[in-house]
This record gives C-alpha cells, sequence and structure tokens, in this order.
C-alpha cells in the first residue's frame, strides 16, 4: 500500500459522510454524493437511498480510475443511529481503510467490521447491534482498478 495514497483515503472519508461533510450535486436521480480532492487526488462517494442503501466509493489520480468499493446496506432493527455509524466509520483503520474499524462501541451500541483480503482485492462486512440485538448491516467488496 502506498501510504500517501492511504493517507489521503483516510482523510477523504473522515470529510465526507463519516464527518457529516456537504454533499455536491447529485450525479444521477435521488442519488446522495461527496467528493474530497486534494492535488492530483479524488475521492467520490455516491449512494443511493436510506434505510436500505447500495453505493460506490472511488479514488482517481490524475483523472485515472485507481480503486473502488461498492457497498449495500440496510437498517434490520429499531432505534439504528446513523450518527454512531459515521463515528464508527471515522475511525476508520490504515490497515484495513475500507469502512470502520473491527470493533467500536459507544453506550449500548456496537459495531463490529470483518473483512477478508486486502487493498488490492477484499469483501466484507459490518454490522451494529444495540443491546446485542442486530439493526443494521452492510456488505461491501473492492480493490484496485486496472
Amino acid at each position: 500500500m502506498d501510504k500517501k495514497i492511504i493517507d489521503f483515503l483516510l482523510e477523504a472519508k473522515k470529510k465526507t459522510y463519516a464527518g457529516k461533510g456537504a454533499e455536491t450535486s447529485s450525479s444521477r436521480p435521488a442519488s446522495h454524493d461527496l467528493v474530497y480532492s486534494d492535488g492530483d487526488l479524488m475521492y467520490y462517494d455516491t449512494y443511493l437511498g436510506g434505510d436500505k442503501f447500495a453505493g460506490e466509493e472511488a479514488l482517481w489520480i490524475s483523472d485515472v480510475p485507481y480503486w473502488s468499493m461498492n457497498y449495500v446496506g440496510r437498517v434490520t432493527g429499531q432505534n439504528f443511529s446513523g450518527d454512531f455509524l459515521k463515528e464508527a466509520l471515522s475511525n476508520v483503520p490504515f490497515e484495513k481503510p475500507f469502512r470502520g474499524p473491527e470493533k467500536f462501541q459507544n453506550g449500548e451500541y456496537e459495531y463490529t467490521c470483518s473483512v477478508d483480503g486486502d487493498f488490492e482485492w477484499f469483501q466484507g462486512k459490518e454490522i451494529i447491534t444495540l443491546r446485542g440485538q442486530q439493526i443494521y448491516e452492510c456488505y461491501f467488496h473492492g480493490g484496485m482498478i486496472k
């Protein structure tokens, strides 16, 4: 992994959805789009839906696609907290810069994330539980683009 690329990706995630960043113009009808750039690096997160959603995060270097991750998820129980999800996602680890950390807890909410693979080719799942009951799930996969 290129440290500069991963550092940029982590910063971009924290400045957009996880950091409650402002949305940009929709790229498609009813899409939510967030963009972050620094020099020749650009990150784009676009998703559809709310309680049931699907989206893609992508990274470009000098306008050339470099990396992408698709995700699909849903709220499965009551008292889901989008703020808790964003808090977990803002703690994305350098070693696995995909979604959130392996485990994160705040009060009665717990976030877990499991990943198979590495930056070049990966798949994973994240879950949020409240008092031990699952209330959210999201599957994701992606990797390098060549």
